[in-house]
């Protein structure tokens, strides 16, 4: 049984939700926007149905600030939206999943069950420190030199699959199955431009990378 806190403003969404995934065995709540959302925080769930249309402030800006509140919980984005770009921009804010609407439960459930599954499968990176940086993963920190660097939720769990890879090499499809989840079509651009943004708040020289290599042929490999 899951905590499901379900993020929808349409009152027929939010009761057929709240319906069927009570009848399967989770405890679900409901909150209409997304200002209530943000009073709940991220604690207290096992997963966020987050409906990115909302009244006021979209769910992209939600996703945003529940990440920032530094929580753990998995987001699960349901939008009608089609657009990969705006896909990938909920990744970014810290979406860990997107269903497209229109949607049906079992295929949700299935999502659900997968995301729960990968929390709790996957490994904490923790803490680490390479060079002059001091990253922690659980209250989504980076410094550097002592200051604030201001990384996307992306940045920072692409960071987290290579350092709990230290010393192997992730190929760019390993890399997307990881850090955007393995029903999100994207190309090996994408990944590189991530990489590229990445090394440019982390190494000392982003166009001679210390930490974050380029393996020829094959991936990257972080050898902080």
């Amino acid at each position: 049984m899951a905590r499901i806190l379900v993020v929808e403003d349409d009152p027929d969404i939010a009761m057929g939700l709240n319906e069927d995934l009570t009848r399967h065995g989770h405890h679900v709540e409901v909150a209409r926007d997304g200002d209530s959302a943000v009073r709940r925080g991220p604690d207290g769930w096992d997963v966020i149905l987050l409906d990115v249309m909302l009244p006021h402030r979209d769910g992209f800006e939600v996703c945003r600030e529940l990440w920032r509140q530094r929580g753990k919980t998995p987001i699960i984005l349901l939008t009608a939206r089609t657009q990969e770009a705006e896909k990938i921009l909920g990744l970014e804010f810290g979406a860990d999943d997107y269903v497209t609407k229109p949607f049906s439960h079992a295929e949700l459930r299935a999502r659900i069950k997968a995301v729960t599954r990968r929390f709790e499968d996957s490994p904490e990176a923790g803490t680490c420190r390479f060079g002059d940086c001091d990253v922690d993963f659980d209250r989504a920190e980076v410094r550097r030199d002592g200051r604030n660097i201001e990384v996307t939720a992306l940045e920072l769990r692409l960071l987290a699959c290579l350092v709990r890879a230290r010393g192997r090499v992730l190929t760019r499809e390993q890399l997307i199955e990881q850090a955007w989840g393995h029903d999100t079509h994207i190309g090996d651009r994408v990944v590189d431009n991530h990489i590229l943004n990445l090394r440019r708040k982390i190494e000392p020289n982003p166009a001679e990378p210390r930490f974050v290599k380029s393996v020829r042929g094959m991936g990257y490999r972080f050898d902080g």
